[in-house]
């Protein structure tokens, strides 16, 4: 495969792919689970940490104001990153599970009662099941799930067909974490607000790989994480639309997320404090907006072209190998190929897979009721970063081979 972008570049910002694991040179497949740092993000946080490091909002002194200020210039930039109407209307928090947590929480606890429903997918990720499940026990609402078919897609008919007048919220991914799948999340919305119905979307593996636009998707909620977007672990974002934010009670209780506090009667900040109790990761943060400058510099286009060309060149490499079956084949995809090899458990041929020096992912990827749906243990994935190149995907057939030959 052919192409213009320039990886040998890219490569010499991420310095971890330039080590060797067990004698050969590290390829990493392991994206969907946790992406790579660069320079430029190590190096922010860093200066944070040697230059202005203070906790923000709370001090009249220059370094919690130079903090404070870069704080602030971060929640503005993510917010054009995803196109939210207000920069209120993104809440910082430690993660996508957070942030389902919050809305599962909050959201419930105003507006779920005995008798209500609450529509999944059957892609979705524990960490968009469990919360709701959670929510279901405290209130009393119900689970609905939207099958898929073995190509690991879901009906648009059916998913209508499940929304009713006790249909409170709809919860999907916007990418699949085990299969790549993308999910019409625009259509989706569509259906759900005929009957009012607000939607919130998964977004951990759809922001390092897609254009995001929450106006133009029409969600009223929608979360991701920094580390699979090459920024720092335990930052993420959940923007929520300002009305039903600021409809929801607080997640948390605690510094910063009050207006007044006696021992009568406590009231609550406006948005977005009133969600985000406590000291934030002020680092992470500015890691996390570094990174969203990193790939804007890059050219977020470009790296969105060449990693569908990556996916493009790894499946048609791992259709042309016996015995090889590739798991969750939907017409639109992105950054995740998921497979089993012939009589061989995915766990056996990780093992084996990692002797020649390719992190892969294998299990179930946290997406359990999915695997029971089709009838596997799990799968082994890779999934690709615009770090990756098409001699790697080589390897990794190359490895395949010789699970093959040990095992099958």
């Amino acid at each position: 495969m052919e192409s213009s972008f320039d990886v040998a570049r890219i490569r010499s910002h991420f310095p971890i792919l330039e080590q060797k694991v067990r004698d050969r040179q590290l390829v990493y497949f392991d994206n969907a689970a946790t992406t790579q740092n660069p320079l430029a993000v190590t190096d922010a946080i860093s200066d944070y940490y040697n230059r202005y490091n203070s906790n923000v909002h709370r001090g009249v002194h220059h370094l919690s104001q130079v903090a404070t200020e870069a704080m602030e210039n971060a929640r503005k930039r993510v917010a054009r990153f995803i196109n939210a109407t207000h920069s209120h209307e993104v809440i910082f928090t430690r993660g996508t599970t957070e942030a389902i947590n919050l809305v599962a929480t909050s959201f419930g606890q105003a507006f779920l009662k005995p008798g209500d429903e609450i529509l999944l997918t059957t892609l979705e990720h524990h960490s968009n099941i469990v919360p709701w499940q959670m929510a279901c026990e405290r209130t009393g609402a119900t689970l609905k799930v939207v099958p898929v078919n073995l190509r690991g897609e879901i009906d648009l008919e059916e998913l209508a067909g499940l929304l009713s007048e006790r249909t409170r919220i709809v919860a999907v991914a916007h990418v699949s974490n085990a299969l790549g799948t993308i999910l019409p999340v625009k259509e989706i919305v569509k259906l759900a607000h005929r009957y009012d119905i607000p939607v919130l979307v998964d977004g951990a593996q759809a922001a390092p790989h897609l254009r995001v636009d929450v106006q133009d998707i029409g969600c009223d909620f929608y979360a991701f994480s920094g580390h699979k977007l090459y920024a720092p672990m335990g930052i993420g974002v959940l923007y929520g639309r300002e009305e039903l934010l600021n409809r929801m009670p607080p997640y948390q209780g605690g510094g910063e997320m009050i207006e007044k506090v006696s021992f009568e009667k406590t009231t609550y900040n406006e948005l977005p404090y009133k969600f985000e109790a406590g000291t934030p990761d002020v680092g992470g943060i500015i890691g996390l907006t570094t990174a969203i400058n990193y790939l804007a510099t890059t050219g977020f286009d470009e790296v969105i072209r060449y990693e569908d060309e990556l996916l493009d060149y790894a499946t048609r490499k791992l259709r042309s190998i016996d015995g090889v079956t590739l798991i969750g084949t939907a017409a639109r995809k992105t950054g995740v190929l998921s497979f089993l090899i012939d009589n061989v458990h995915p766990y056996d041929a990780g093992t084996i897979i990692d002797h020649y020096g390719i992190a892969v992912r294998t299990g179930h990827h946290c997406a359990q009721p999915l695997m029971d749906y089709l009838g596997i243990p799990g799968t082994i994935r890779a999934s690709f970063a615009f770090y990756n190149t098409t001699a790697e995907i080589d390897l990794l057939a190359g490895a395949i081979e010789k699970v093959k030959e040990m095992l099958a």
